[in-house]
């Protein structure tokens, strides 16, 4: 309301001139109860409301007109302009007040307005910058999955199987980042509890292996650092499509339990499957396979460790490695 009235100085001058008369006629119904002495005592408010709501030149026309009332009206001798020493003190004293009600007032709302343009313009900022950080993650996640379908495009030109197979798996992991940096952020761009997108990318992989898994996900209620998001979801992939290949088979189907433990200073993936075991001396931290060394690489990037045991029928690939808090 205030901003509609301030961008029509019509309308702010004859609302000066309004409050101005409300003020005289307040004060002359009230005249009958105070005693001599108070001659300003409604045109003070008057003032000030005009000095907030209306600005500056406004309250100095109000506080004016309000001035040649209580002289003329209020101040002794009544119905006349006279000009003794009396009431020039008493005028003095009325136009001091004023000033400084005017003066403080009108640098309160010039701040405030100021403010307020401050708090607009850093709000379209932030929109700005949301807008260009989710267009760039999108970007990103489909420059990505270009990048992979061009790889396992060129395997299919390949005569030789395995590096056809290579070049296959390569385009399919680097798929699988693109869904991570898609999945990582919610429709506003802000960071997304671990396991809303861990469910989401954990279903994906499932549906695209064939399997039927009776997936559980226990902790991750919170948003991974941007730093350890790719690493900690690529071991939690890797070790689901590890369960689904060499756990249940083509076509298989049981039991996953992916969880996040998020409290303490050492935080624990774990996923664990009740498929069939990993072959007798098998070691993860010697295999060959491009997954496990995935997995290791990403574990040393954390600074972390990975580790693969079978404990009370069940596989379980643990990742432990310490948060990162800035």
């Amino acid at each position: 309301m205030r901003g509609k009235i301030k961008a029509n100085p019509a309308a702010r001058y004859g609302l000066a001139i309004l409050i101005a008369g409300l003020g005289f006629l307040l004060r002359l119904g009230l005249d009958g109860f105070f005693p001599p002495g108070f001659p300003y005592l409604t045109f003070f408010p008057a003032v000030v409301v005009c000095a907030y709501f209306l600005g500056l030149r406004p309250a100095i026309l109000c506080a004016t007109l309000c001035g040649l009332a209580a002289w003329y009206f209020f101040i002794p001798p009544a119905r006349v302009f006279n000009f003794g020493f009396p009431v020039a003190l008493a005028l003095g004293f009325y136009v001091f007040v004023v000033a400084v009600d005017i003066f403080f007032i009108d640098g309160m709302r010039q701040a405030l307005d100021q403010l307020r343009g401050e708090r607009e313009r850093y709000r379209a900022l932030a929109e700005s910058r949301d807008l260009l950080y989710r267009e760039l993650h999108h970007r990103v996640s489909n420059n990505l999955q270009v990048a992979g379908a061009l790889l396992r495009l060129q395997g299919q030109g390949v005569m030789d199987a395995d590096a056809r197979h290579v070049l296959d798996q390569a385009g399919a992991r680097i798929e699988v980042i693109a869904k991570i940096q898609r999945e990582l952020h919610n429709a506003v761009g802000e960071p997304a509890p671990f396991r809303v997108f861990a469910e989401a990318l954990l279903a994906s992989a499932a549906a695209a292996a064939g399997a039927r898994v009776n997936l559980t996900l226990e902790g991750g209620d919170e948003p991974l650092h941007p730093d350890q998001a790719t690493p900690v979801t690529l071991v939690m992939l890797e070790s689901f499509n590890n369960a689904l290949e060499h756990g249940f088979g083509d076509g298989g189907e049981g039991r996953v339990r992916v969880s996040l433990d998020q409290g303490g200073l050492t935080h624990v993936l774990s996923v664990a499957n009740d498929g069939a075991a990993p072959p007798t001396g098998f070691d993860p931290a010697r295999s060959k396979s491009l997954g496990l060394r995935i997995v290791r690489a990403m574990a040393q990037q954390l600074g972390g460790r990975f580790e693969m045991a079978r404990e009370d029928g069940w596989t379980v690939c643990r990742l432990s490695y310490a948060p990162r808090r800035d």
